[in-house]
């Protein structure tokens, strides 16, 4: 079984959210759209490098996406969680462009023999092109979008300067992570508070 990245160490890496139970979501949170201008966390090779290492471990093996490649699934991903949570249809070419990835490296189960016996695994094909990272992301989509119950534990961020997007698996939850933008609110509360008209301060 895969072992998620959690958010701890993607916030040490310099990702301020993550650790989400897909890949895809924490993928998508890597643009930080409400940001003027909006701000690309995997633009540098450093920081993709650092981002699909942590993630590798939820990954099919393989080499790093390439980073026009991941732009474009990214966006595409997006596009479609958007346009569930605003009630609209996704666009034609972000469903095509998240099928293409997820059928340019197919998944296959096969039988490997070892001491113990006989064990199932999957195999991710690359042999004709495609990223197995991509794929498997893309697939994490296509699963998503068609299961109604999981799909409306997806939320966005309610700091309405954020864009990032979670599985609210808890349905209290409100904030990406409890420790920026929940910490904003608990602070502006505080202040609003402090500072309300007639207010002492004692």
């Amino acid at each position: 079984m895969a072992i998620r990245v959690d958010l701890t160490e993607l916030q040490k890496a310099g990702f301020p959210m993550g650790g989400e139970p897909l890949v895809a979501l924490d993928l998508v949170d890597t643009l930080m759209a409400v940001a003027e201008p909006s701000t690309d966390l995997l633009d540098s090779p450093g920081a993709a490098a650092s981002w699909w290492t942590l993630q590798s471990r939820s990954l099919p093996p393989g080499p790093a996406p390439e980073p026009a490649a991941t732009r474009r699934l990214r966006a595409a991903i997006r596009d479609a969680l958007d346009a569930h949570l605003e009630g609209r249809p996704a666009h034609p070419t972000s469903l095509d462009d998240i099928n293409a990835a997820a059928a340019a490296a197919p998944v296959s189960r096969r039988l490997v023999m070892e001491a113990g016996g006989v064990r199932s695994e999957e195999r991710w094909h690359t042999e004709h092109g495609g990223n197995a990272a991509l794929a498997a992301i893309a697939t994490e989509v296509v699963k998503l979008l068609a299961d109604p119950e999981r799909l409306q534990m997806l939320r966005r961020c309610a700091n309405p300067s954020c864009s990032m997007l979670f599985l609210a698996e808890n349905k209290r939850r409100k904030w990406c992570a409890s420790n920026i933008c929940g910490n904003r609110a608990r602070v502006a509360r505080h202040y609003q508070r402090t500072h309300a008209p007639g207010n002492t301060g004692t």
